[in-house]
């Protein structure tokens, strides 16, 4: 899994590459829990380039989500490949996810 910083209209926005499973979610959780704690006001996940997540990967993305609630900042993701869509709406977490369809409207919903 690799990560790729940027800023979009002042928004933080990391670009996750690579899947999040088992083998890499003990990476992927101790950067996002970092960057989420970083002191920005809001932070966006672009999954463009995400092609699977597993229990462990979800986890992962929750625990950052929640992260980001406790200290009031924004959270959403975006640009969610199908099969990731899907394990996320079966898991019912596209809406405790902030998940949308786009980095547009995931930056609006970042700042709400």
């Amino acid at each position: 899994m690799n990560f790729t910083e940027s800023v979009v209209d002042g928004m933080p926005i990391i670009a996750v590459k690579g899947r999040i499973d088992s083998s890499t979610a003990k990476t992927g959780e101790d950067y996002l829990l970092a960057h989420v704690g970083d002191g920005r006001p809001a932070l966006v996940l672009d999954l463009a380039e995400v092609d699977y997540v597993s229990s462990a990967g979800l986890r992962v993305l929750v625990m950052s989500s929640q992260r980001a609630m406790s200290l009031g900042r924004g959270f959403a993701l975006c640009n969610c490949q199908e099969d990731v869509a899907e394990v996320m709406d079966i898991s019912g977490l596209m809406d405790v996810l902030n998940v949308c369809d786009d980095v547009s409207a995931a930056i609006a919903a970042a700042r709400a």
